[in-house]
């Protein structure tokens, strides 16, 4: 792809990064990126709730959707993990709206005029999909959630929003955090919901949830070892969760994961579960209940199962329990994410990564 705006807008994020991380290898950058997701989001909801260019913006973007017709949110890889989160949340609050594949929309779809805002969400701002799609909306109500302001997608939509996670050189962690919650606080001034006292209570306790999980990973490893598949499982917010802790796996490690609704795994994929099988099921929110029902089948099938809960559950050969400290609805859809995270630094940190850290955004293909 042509770079139209200079040779800032080909590094991470548009930041030419500092020398001493040149050297630094993939698992020290991947854990001082994960580590770092607390502070961003601080800062991201700090500017979401005062900087008054942002405020503006919000504003615009409940206006657009005050007409009938659904809500879009389209993103691709970790930013469509993102937007699930608040596309669950409105339709949990009687509003229609949805999350599509970028692809599937671009090449696809002929309903774009039924929708009545649709929010464009990408990291790079140069994914081939999210390119044509910012082009080709340029007459329709559509608005932009990115990380970089130099991009090709931010020069091409008037209505834009920051992530704010600065430049991330591994796999996406803090970019999947800022982004989910940033969906969150959207979605939450569409429906004209506060959003702050669930977002404080969030960074109180997210630190040290962070820390407390990133403690257990070698546990988590070394429980892990062996198994031939590794699934993971979440619904409403913490389903986002499930598709990111899946593709955070499999893009560092090699190690094949996938991801899968509670209903989705339930009715299908659970028939094949025997002791060669791990699920991580992450048992929040308001369908807690299911994932924990669901847990105990896996087991009783002879499967090994990772279970994330809110509650203090004990130990068994093929159950590991991980408690979490629990948080508001909709905002499990960042917490989720945190055992898959630790867990690919654990497996890592043993066997290696398989991917190099990236500085420069590289020829991005539909």
């Amino acid at each position: 792809m042509e770079d139209k705006n200079g040779t800032g807008s080909r590094w991470i994020a548009g930041v030419e990064p500092q020398r001493e991380l040149l050297t630094r290898s993939m698992n020290s950058i991947y854990e001082m990126e994960c580590r770092e997701q607390p502070k961003r989001l601080a800062s991201l909801l700090n500017a979401y709730q005062a900087d008054p260019v942002i405020r503006e913006e919000l504003d615009k973007l409940r206006k657009m959707s005050l007409s009938p017709g659904p809500i879009l949110f389209i993103g691709a890889g970790a930013s469509y993990c993102s937007s699930i989160t608040g596309s669950s949340y409105l339709q949990s609050n009687g509003r229609s709206s949805f999350t599509v594949d970028a692809g599937e929309w671009l090449h696809y779809s002929s309903a774009w005029e039924q929708v009545v805002l649709s929010l464009l969400v990408t990291t790079s701002g140069e994914s081939a999909e999210l390119v044509h799609l910012c082009r080709m909306g340029v007459h329709r109500p559509i608005a932009l959630l990115c990380n970089n302001d130099r991009s090709t997608c931010w020069s091409s939509v008037q209505n834009r929003l920051p992530i704010l996670a600065g430049p991330e050189y591994g796999n996406a962690t803090k970019t999947y955090t800022n982004a989910t919650a940033a969906c969150i606080v959207i979605a939450s001034h569409i429906l004209g919901r506060a959003w702050q006292e669930d977002a404080e209570r969030l960074l109180r306790s997210y630190p040290a949830t962070l820390d407390h999980v990133f403690r257990l990973r070698n546990d988590m490893e070394e429980f892990c070892r062996g198994a031939a598949d590794i699934e993971v499982i979440g619904r409403g917010p913490a389903y986002g969760g499930a598709i990111m802790g899946a593709l955070c796996i499999r893009e560092m490690t090699g190690r094949r994961a996938a991801p899968h609704s509670g209903g989705g795994f339930r009715h299908g994929p659970l028939l094949d579960v025997n002791e060669s099988h791990l699920a991580i099921i992450l048992a929040l929110g308001r369908a807690a209940s299911l994932g924990v029902s669901l847990a105990q089948d896996c087991l009783a099938r002879g499967g090994r199962v990772i279970l994330v809960e809110t509650v203090e559950r004990q130990r068994s050969e093929r159950l590991l329990p991980i408690k979490i400290d629990s948080v508001s609805e909709p905002w499990e859809g960042l917490t989720s994410v945190l055992v898959p995270q630790a867990l690919t630094l654990a497996i890592a940190e043993r066997t290696g990564a398989k991917l190099s850290p990236r500085f420069l955004y590289g020829i991005m293909k539909e």
